[in-house]
């Protein structure tokens, strides 16, 4: 690290579960967010200030009006524009130090592994159950870490998927429930401040992987509800063996 990294980090640095050695691994790692909205916009800004070396986003939609309400990396300014060039410009002024690859495609089958390969830790930050699925069944054929991140009206969760540590997304839901079983955020509405929450705590738990430190959501979801201020654990101790992702098969 040089003079001015040394300063910008000094706080983390202090901390003994981090130092000049974490310091330098979080400058050297890769993170990739798959969303630039609601859980993608704080989790890119706190991971930028950490200082995260390289950070991947990908999306493949243009900021609109309704999104400021939540996705606080945007501005007044960015509408019409891909969210992926309004992210990277905004981390850019946060934080020099921080390589951004603006991903401006959409996630399928066909581009997913490719994409995934080059980061050391994937973030789910997308809102609709198709990308889930693919993001988990991606991230356990390549080993790859991820977190995934849910919310809805005054609700959120959050939990984190490690390799041969504990149940995968899939073997929890299974599968993606049918089409308008439940609604979305577009149709019930969403609270700005949960998106913040829960996309602060994927950060925190992309920081932690990195590191190598604390204990991980894995084999656990955090539920968040904001009316009563309740936060709640439900425990996944098991995977599931019939998983056709990660199971025996």
């Amino acid at each position: 690290m040089n003079k001015t990294q040394s300063e910008r980090y000094s706080r983390q640095i202090l901390l003994n579960k981090v130092g000049e050695e974490g310091q330098e691994k979080l400058l050297n790692s890769r993170v990739l967010i798959v969303g630039a909205g609601g859980l993608g916009s704080p989790a890119a800004l706190y991971l930028a200030s950490a200082g995260v070396g390289h950070i991947g986003i990908l999306d493949d939609d243009d900021v609109d009006l309704t999104n400021l309400q939540r996705q606080v990396i945007h501005s007044s300014g960015s509408i019409g524009i891909p969210k992926v060039l309004s992210a990277k410009k905004r981390i850019e002024k946060l934080n020099p130090d921080v390589q951004v690859s603006a991903l401006r495609e959409r996630l399928q089958e066909d581009n997913a592994k490719e994409i995934f390969d080059n980061y050391d830790f994937i973030l789910d930050a997308t809102d609709n159950f198709e990308a889930k699925f693919l993001i988990n069944d991606t991230c356990v054929a390549l080993k790859k870490p991820f977190s995934y991140g849910g919310i809805q009206e005054f609700g959120g969760q959050v939990m984190t998927y490690v390799p041969g540590e504990g149940p995968c997304y899939r073997c929890i839901f299974e599968q993606p429930p049918e089409d308008g079983l439940i609604p979305t955020c577009r149709e019930v509405g969403v609270i700005g401040c949960m998106a913040g929450i829960i996309g602060t705590l994927q950060s925190m738990e992309a920081v932690k992987f990195l590191l190598g430190i604390g204990e991980l959501l894995t084999g656990r979801m955090l539920t968040v509800e904001a009316l009563t201020m309740e936060f709640r654990q439900v425990r996944f101790t098991k995977k599931n063996p019939e998983c056709p992702v990660c199971g025996k098969a």
